[in-house]
């Protein structure tokens, strides 16, 4: 008769303690997943955040390459009109 009581005893402590645990697996389960939809959530953010800069880049650099051919061409520039005053004044 004991050992009957200990045995349903003892398969309602492993029956709780399966519950409990497995209720404690589903909750992990679902803070990992909820982990991971942030976490995505960020990358995607992330991702968006990195080809914005990277088009900025582009832009900045054509900024400068064209900053660059016009100070080239004024320095050709400066350069041609003083040689021509240079030639007329010390011709003339």
């Amino acid at each position: 008769m004991r050992s009957k009581k200990r045995l349903r005893k003892q398969s309602a402590t492993v029956r709780k303690d399966k519950i409990v645990s497995d209720y404690t697996e589903h909750s992990n389960g679902v803070r990992i997943s909820y982990h991971e939809k942030v976490c995505a959530e960020r990358m995607k953010t992330l991702f968006k955040a990195i080809d914005e800069m990277r088009l900025d880049i582009k832009e900045l650099r054509a900024d400068m390459n064209k900053g660059k051919g016009v100070v080239s061409f004024l320095v050709l520039m400066g350069g041609l009109v003083t040689a021509i005053i240079g030639y007329f004044k010390w011709n003339g």
